[in-house]
């Protein structure tokens, strides 16, 4: 499984390629046993709409994994002993907020 992410890591527009071609691929494959009364032209819209779906999600996915894993959640610590929070604390918290 590593060495599957690792090549999934280093190959990001080849796997997100070949993830979008066997989409379309498996859409198409699953109209044509269905025995579908559409045109070729039809599924062909549909299995880019399904891979397009399952694309996006995968992205989708990707993306909130790479924030999530490498976020820093940890604030610096202050020097002062003041309660009151200035106005550089503010900034800084604004900036390492996830919201």
């Amino acid at each position: 499984m590593e060495a599957v992410q690792t090549w999934v890591s280093n190959n990001k527009l080849a796997s997100i390629g070949a993830l979008w071609a066997s989409g379309i691929g498996a859409t198409l494959v699953a109209y044509s046993r269905a025995k579908s009364p559409m045109k070729l032209s039809l599924r062909l819209i549909h299995a880019r709409m399904h891979a397009q779906a399952l694309t996006l999600a995968v992205l989708s996915g990707a993306a909130a994994y790479h924030y999530y894993e490498n976020r820093d959640v940890h604030l610096k610590p202050v020097a002062d002993d003041s309660s009151a929070p200035n106005v550089s604390h503010l900034v800084e918290w604004e900036l390492q907020s996830p919201f």
